[in-house]
Formats: C-alpha cells, sequence, structure tokens
C-alpha cells in the first residue's frame, strides 16, 4: 500500500478478528518501531511483546480501556526513559508500528495507561523506564480496502480540523 494512503486511512480499531498475527507481520512491526528516529540515535525504549491472553489482562488493569487489550491477539508496549525526548521518540516508533501494521493490513490502537505503577510492576521495568503507551494490534473483526476510495476522500471522511485552523504560514516580511 502506498504510505501516504496508509497515513490517510488508518483508523483506530478496538474490535478485531479471532485471527492470530504470524511472527513474520510482529517481526515487521517491531522492525518499523526499532528503525523510527531517534534524538542522537539514543533508541531510548524497550519494546514488550504480549501475545498470551493472560498478559494482555493482567496488563489492561492498568490502561484506561481494558477491552482494547483484552481483545486484541498483540499488544505491544513501548517503555522509555529520557524525559520528553524519549516521549517525543516513542511517539514516532508507535506511529511508525501502526502505520507498517495497516499497509499489511493489520488494525492498531494506542493505549495510555491510568496506573503506570501497575504496568511498571506487571512488565517488570527498570526504575529508570516508564511504561509510554500499550498498542493493541489484530486483523479488523470488519477489513476494510484502502483503495476503495480515493486519497482526498479519505482525508474528508478523517473528522478533523480544516487545515486553515491548525496550519499558519509565517510570511517573509
Amino acid at each position: 500500500m502506498d504510505a501516504y494512503l496508509a497515513i490517510v486511512s488508518k483508523r483506530d480499531h478496538r474490535t478485531y478478528a479471532p485471527q492470530v498475527i504470524d511472527q513474520a507481520a510482529i517481526t515487521m512491526i517491531l522492525d518499523a518501531g526499532r528503525v523510527a528516529g531517534s534524538g542522537m540515535n539514543r533508541q531510548r525504549w524497550r519494546f514488550d511483546v504480549l501475545t498470551e491472553s493472560a498478559e494482555r489482562t493482567r496488563l489492561s488493569a492498568a490502561t484506561w480501556t481494558a477491552q482494547n487489550l483484552t481483545a486484541a491477539p498483540l499488544v505491544i508496549v513501548l517503555s522509555i526513559w529520557g524525559g520528553e525526548m524519549g516521549a517525543f521518540d516513542a511517539g514516532r516508533a508507535s506511529q511508525n508500528m501502526m502505520l507498517a501494521a495497516w499497509s499489511a493490513g493489520i488494525a492498531s490502537c494506542p493505549n495510555g495507561f491510568s496506573d503506570t505503577a501497575l504496568a511498571a510492576e506487571v512488565l517488570k521495568t527498570g526504575d529508570d523506564q516508564k511504561p509510554f503507551i500499550a498498542i493493541a494490534f489484530g486483523y479488523p473483526l470488519n477489513p476494510r480496502d484502502p483503495e476503495r476510495r480515493p486519497i482526498d476522500e479519505w482525508i474528508e471522511r478523517a473528522n478533523r480540523k480544516p487545515a486553515t485552523s491548525v496550519v499558519r504560514r509565517l510570511a517573509d516580511d
């Protein structure tokens, strides 16, 4: 799938088909995150892969919407260190993973933590690491073909603020 089409057609999914995600797809998703840009190439992240139902259920108690994790066949948690730059870099890695997954027909939904201490306990993170985001992945329950619509239509249907309200161009005076 074209990268721009993947970007404009990607939507968060919270329900998934029961289909297992194979190891090759998991590796591709992880590699997409691993090669994301990182300030001074510090790569202040760790990716925890949860494929077992019991693991996802234990972690789900630390998120805002537990069902997002329990319903997904795959959850990847990004833990970070390094403050704001670590968070920025983890955002870059997260988006890479979600877009790579979507380009392969795998849906996703990012989930925040309501209890980072519990998440750290479940994940056994070090004292210097903080669970940052949990991303649920799975094949969509109702698959969509991104190529069924032109890019402009996907953009229009995204329900986002118009460019005129979020883009400001500074003119050379």
